[in-house]
């Protein structure tokens, strides 16, 4: 079974946020950096919804997960 590989736009799009490159880049700029005792699904910034969605696709270790964990080093870098 082939993997899906998605994208930025499409991840911000599944947890309801901007998902133009500019919004993106914002966003991540706002948040970063995410001190590492901090698991991503636990940051502060996200409601409990995107906060399930991003645990429970990494937990699967579903389609979402490389998207995710790229996220979570982009966020880490100042």
């Amino acid at each position: 079974m082939e993997k899906s590989f998605h994208r930025f736009t499409e991840l911000f799009e599944q947890l309801g946020l901007a998902s133009d490159p500019a919004s993106i880049k914002e966003f991540i700029g706002k948040h970063a950096p995410l001190a590492e005792s901090i698991a991503l699904e636990e940051a502060p910034f996200w409601s409990i919804s995107q906060s399930t969605l991003l645990r429970e696709e990494l937990m699967l270790d579903a389609d979402w997960a490389e998207i995710i964990d790229q996220l979570n080093k982009d966020l880490r870098v100042s």
